[in-house]
């Protein structure tokens, strides 16, 4: 049986802040990606899951950790080694048209990666990009376009037609309905399910959008602090959360149905600086469920079942008090 197409093992990334201490943004992160495969990283902002996914690409280089790529670890490899990687794994930006150079046309915009990469011969390229921007919905009128010429929903577009013309097996995707009004942010999703499955891509789907996320991904990751506190297939977490950052966070999403009411459940207080972490589980000082062995450890990732774990000391109590299998 194949192994996943991306492992990512203890993944750290310490930034520098002064006088001795750093900032603490992602801490001993792990998880798998299989092919075919989106999985969510949800959290904050602040809570490290763009760090992660700029690690990924080498965009950011990890201070301690492993990261393989179909069992090869890309954090051990020179740049030029790394190099014939990169078209393999793409990234499309939040900002659609901040990620546009305002002086390229579109056809050499999304041409670009192919004279990066360089394993596709010139004369093949123009027609590898209109073949890709057809695939995200244009036509070949909007090859001498420029991005200020197009609405924010087909400059995102753009970008993905310029993360797809390498032909990749896993796009990291940075919160890339943000800055979408809602009915272009449904295009976007539908897009993005469609291509997965003709393409058989994996995606890593960096969000706040939880609506998005249930939508599109298979399995959620969910992050506070720099730390994953709760793993699941997407379902199992909407409708059963088991970590209490996890309940707070789902308890704000907003569903079309005014009739459904959802189950409050507030954290207090503020989120502690990534400078000056707080002993033992980083929540403990705003969890309603905390006990004082909260404040002397930080609990493990505890595998409930494969695929389903949960970062909590009263995670497994919570699940059976609600008599539903995890």
């Amino acid at each position: 049986m194949a192994g996943p197409l991306l492992e990512v093992r203890d993944l750290v990334k310490h930034f520098p802040a002064g006088r001795g201490r750093s900032v603490k943004a992602v801490n001993n992160v792990s998880f798998d990606i299989a092919r075919g495969e989106a999985l969510a990283l949800v959290g904050e902002s602040g809570s490290g899951k763009t760090t992660v996914g700029r690690c990924l690409l080498r965009l950011l280089e990890p201070t301690a950790g492993a990261i393989r790529f179909e069992g090869t670890d890309v954090h051990t490899m020179t740049p030029a080694a790394f190099r014939p990687l990169r078209r393999r794994i793409q990234l499309v930006f939040q900002e659609p048209y901040d990620s546009l150079n305002p002086r390229m046309r579109i056809a050499t915009l999304v041409g670009e990666p192919l004279r990066q990469v360089g394993d596709v011969p010139a004369a093949r390229r123009p027609a590898q990009v209109l073949d890709v921007l057809r695939m995200v919905g244009f036509d070949a009128s909007v090859l001498d376009k420029y991005p200020h010429q197009l609405s924010a929903g087909a400059q995102q577009r753009v970008g993905l037609a310029r993360a797809l013309v390498t032909r990749p097996d896993l796009v990291v995707l940075d919160e890339p309905t943000s800055a979408l009004d809602v009915s272009v942010r449904a295009e976007i999703l539908n897009l993005l399910m469609d291509l997965r499955e003709r393409l058989g891509l994996s995606y890593l789907f960096i969000s706040h959008d939880l609506t998005a996320v249930r939508r599109v991904c298979n399995r959620v990751a969910i992050m506070y602090l720099g730390k994953i506190v709760e793993t699941g297939e997407t379902e199992q977490i909407f409708e059963q959360p088991l970590h209490p950052y996890s309940r707070a966070l789902l308890s704000s999403v907003l569903y079309p149905d005014p009739t459904r009411k959802l189950p409050r459940f507030l954290l207090s207080g503020e989120i502690p600086s990534p400078i000056d972490l707080p002993a033992g589980c980083h929540l403990h000082q705003r969890c309603p469920w905390a006990t004082p062995a909260c404040q002397q450890a930080y609990p493990p990732l505890d595998v409930l079942r494969p695929g389903r774990s949960v970062a909590c000391f009263r995670g497994r109590e919570m699940a059976q008090a609600e008599g539903r299998p995890v």
